[in-house]
C-alpha cells in the first residue's frame, strides 16, 4: 500500500496533506509514504523531516509512481497524477460543486475521488471532518484579521489619560467558525453578541458569554437542514432577519459573518444600506467571500472600504495559519483512512455510510448522489 502526499499546486495555498507525525503513523500500519519534494516547506516542515518520518522524498512522478491512495489539501489536477494505480484513491478537499469539471476528469481517469468534506456530521467520524478542524482555525484567525485592520484597541481599558470603551463584535453565523469567533473576541476583550438562524445555537452563544441576537415570533423556523448545517430560510424570516440585524449592526464596531449553505452560494446577511449605517473605522471580515459572499461589495483577496467600513475578504484563511492548519488536517486524512483499516489486506475498505457520501467518482464514472442530483 502506496500513500503519495503531493505539493499544493493552488495559487496561495500553503498547507500539506502529511506531517512527519502522520507520516509515521501511515508507516505503522504498514503502508509505504511518498511526499513529494517541497511540498511541506510553506507548513514549516522541511524534506528532511519527512526522510526522518520513513517516508520517501522525490519529484511529482516518482511520488505518484504506483500509489494507491494520493492525499491533497485541494485537489490535485488529474493529469498530473499519471503513474498511480488504476483506481487509485484522492482523498481532498475537493470542492465538487465548484470544480465539477475537474471531477469528471478524475472519473474520465479511472480514479476514486473521496471528498473529504462530503464528511457526514455524525459521532464517529468527528475526527474525521476538515470542515470543522479548518473552520476552527478560521473563526480564530477572522478575529486576528479584524483586530489587525480595526483602528483602536479590543478590551476595556483604564488609563490614568482617560478610559478606552471595549469594541463591540457582533458574529453572524455559529456554526465552529463563529463559535471560535466568540471565544477569541471574548478572549481579546470585545462585547460579543452573535446570531444564527438555527435556534439550537442560543443556549452555544450563551454558554460562550456572548449575548444571542434572535429574531423571535417567526413560527415554525428552526433553520436546521440535514448534518447540522443551516438550511435556505423562508422569505418572511429574512425580512424579520434584515430589520433586526440592521438595528443592531449600526452599533458595531467588529462584524464576522461565516454563514454557508453546502451547494448553494452563500447567503447575503449584510447590504451595502447596513454598512452605510456602521461607523467609519468599523471592520468587517467575511469568511464567506469565495462562495459569493455574506457582505454586499466584498471581494474576494482583497481589503476594499465602504462608507469609510473596512471590508476583509481574505481567501483560503485556514491557510494563513499553514503550520497548525497543516497538522489538524492531516490529521483528519490518518483518522478517516485509519479508521478503515483492514490489516489482512493492508488497506482500508469503507463501510456504506461513510463511503457513500464522500465517494464521488467510482469505476469511470460520477456516483455521488450529491452530484447526480
Amino acid at each position: 500500500m502506496k500513500i503519495a502526499v503531493v505539493k499544493e499546486q493552488a495559487a496561495g495555498e500553503k498547507r500539506v496533506a502529511a506531517t512527519p507525525e502522520t507520516v509515521k503513523k501511515f508507516i505503522g500500519l504498514g503502508a509505504q509514504v511518498a511526499v513529494e519534494a517541497g511540498a511541506g516547506l510553506t507548513a514549516s516542515i522541511a524534506d528532511a523531516d519527512y526522510a526522518a518520518a520513513g517516508a520517501s522524498v522525490g519529484d511529482r512522478a516518482a511520488t505518484v509512481a504506483g500509489a494507491d491512495i494520493i492525499l491533497g489539501i485541494q485537489g490535485p489536477a488529474a493529469d498530473s497524477l499519471a503513474g498511480a494505480k488504476p483506481g487509485a484513491w484522492i482523498a481532498a478537499g475537493l470542492n465538487p460543486f465548484g470544480e465539477r469539471a475537474r471531477v469528471d476528469a478524475y472519473a474520465a481517469a479511472g480514479y476514486e475521488a473521496l471528498a473529504m468534506e462530503f464528511m457526514p456530521r455524525i459521532t464517529r467520524a468527528q475526527s474525521m471532518d476538515i470542515l470543522s478542524s479548518q473552520s476552527n482555525l478560521s473563526g480564530y484567525k477572522a478575529v486576528l484579521d479584524a483586530a489587525a485592520e480595526y483602528g483602536k484597541a479590543f478590551p476595556m481599558m483604564m488609563t490614568a489619560a482617560g478610559t478606552v470603551s471595549a469594541a463591540k463584535a457582533f458574529i453572524m453565523g455559529v456554526g465552529v467558525a463563529g463559535l471560535q469567533a466568540i471565544a477569541t473576541a471574548r478572549r481579546l476583550g470585545a462585547q460579543v453578541s452573535a446570531t444564527d438562524v438555527r435556534a439550537a445555537t442560543k443556549e452555544q452563544i450563551e454558554s460562550l458569554g456572548a449575548k444571542a441576537i434572535f429574531v423571535e415570533k417567526v413560527a415554525g423556523i428552526e433553520g436546521e437542514g440535514s448534518g447540522g448545517y443551516a438550511t435556505e430560510m423562508s422569505d418572511e424570516y429574512k425580512a424579520a432577519q434584515a430589520e433586526l440585524v440592521s438595528s443592531h449592526i449600526a452599533k458595531q464596531d467588529i462584524v464576522i459573518t461565516t454563514a454557508l449553505i453546502p451547494g448553494r452560494p452563500a447567503p447575503r446577511l449584510i447590504t451595502d444600506a447596513q454598512i452605510a449605517t456602521m461607523k467609519p473605522g468599523s471592520v468587517i471580515v467575511d469568511l464567506a467571500v469565495e462562495q459569493g459572499g455574506n457582505v454586499e461589495g466584498a471581494v474576494a483577496g482583497e481589503v476594499v472600504e465602504r462608507h469609510g467600513v473596512k471590508i476583509v475578504g481574505h481567501r483560503n484563511v485556514p491557510s494563513r495559519l499553514a503550520t497548525d492548519a497543516s497538522a489538524l488536517f492531516s490529521r483528519n486524512l490518518f483518522n478517516f483512512l485509519s479508521a478503515f483499516w483492514d490489516k489482512d489486506k493492508n488497506a482500508p475498505v469503507l463501510d456504506d455510510e461513510i463511503g457513500n457520501a464522500i465517494r464521488l467518482t467510482q469505476g469511470g464514472k460520477v456516483v455521488n448522489e450529491r452530484l447526480l442530483g
